[in-house]
């Protein structure tokens, strides 16, 4: 019987980032006043009818990518965050429980949306990360079940003020200020989000790049995981953590996260307004 579970999943897990969904890319955005989803085809988008939860019918009508705002992909209740989740940056124990964080739906901006950093934020680092968007209603999956469950990925920069992090009691102020989940462009579906590369630059340079099948802890895992504690809902998204090294940005520093089949997410770094915090 357990073979028979196992062999099952292994089908599930297949059919769901292969064929149960399309390889399509879906962005969220704003036009004339009011906020949409749509199917981008091109330098084009094909509207939906409704919301991605479940996936609605396309309209027949379209807009050009140039003619909207691109917001972040959804709007979730609830923003996880996995550290240590690949030994180039900082290892875990693979055969442990994957550290996780959370990150406020509040920090979430857009593609190229301008980051304001905060007062006192001298140390602002960097992170690209693959982003899975859940899907569908989950607590208590086992991991075979658990890719039924992602909707699809999307790119993200999980910024960190370092001196912050370190002094803390908790990473809130570090990892959660505004803007400091920069998220999007799109949603991809139906790509291999277990072996695609992550590449990050800075002011067009190459600072990270990796294959995620160097992720500690996969998406399956940290999904089943979470949904042990917590009911995971369509649009929660789970940062899936960043490889390799990171540095300080200095204001009118440019950063990218591109993602092999997801897309460019672009976001540059503006000095705040205000006086200095510790």
């Amino acid at each position: 019987m357990r073979q028979l579970v196992t062999v099952i999943g292994l089908l599930l897990s297949l059919f769901t980032t292969g064929s149960a969904l399309a390889q399509d890319r879906y962005v969220h955005f704003a036009f004339d006043n009011a906020t949409y989803h749509g199917m981008v085809k091109g330098d084009e988008i094909r509207l939906l009818s409704a919301g991605l939860f479940p996936l609605s019918e396309p309209t027949g009508e379209s807009l050009k990518l140039a003619q909207v705002t691109i917001l972040p992909p959804t709007e979730p209740q609830k923003v996880f965050a996995v550290g240590m989740n690949f030994a180039s940056h900082l290892s875990s124990r693979a055969s442990g429980s994957p550290p996780v964080f959370l990150k406020l739906p509040s920090s979430l901006t857009a593609h190229n949306t301008s980051i304001r950093r905060p007062d006192g934020a001298d140390n602002l680092h960097f992170e690209g990360e693959l982003v899975l968007v859940i899907g569908k209603t989950a607590k208590h999956i086992s991991e075979e079940e658990a890719p039924s469950y992602i909707f699809g990925v999307t790119a993200g920069n999980d910024l960190t003020e370092r001196s912050w992090q370190r002094r803390d009691l908790q990473w809130l102020r570090a990892k959660a200020a505004d803007g400091f989940g920069p998220v999007g462009p799109y949603i991809a579906t139906g790509l291999d989000y277990n072996n695609t590369v992550i590449t990050t630059r800075l002011n067009d340079k190459i600072v990270q790049q990796e294959n995620t099948r160097n992720m500690i802890h996969s998406p399956a895992k940290v999904v089943s995981y979470l949904s042990t504690y917590f009911t995971l809902e369509p649009g929660d998204l789970i940062f899936m953590g960043t490889p390799g090294k990171t540095k300080a940005l200095k204001n009118g520093d440019e950063v990218s996260v591109e993602i092999d089949g997801v897309g460019k997410l672009s976001n540059q770094i503006v000095s705040s307004t205000g006086g200095s915090a510790n």
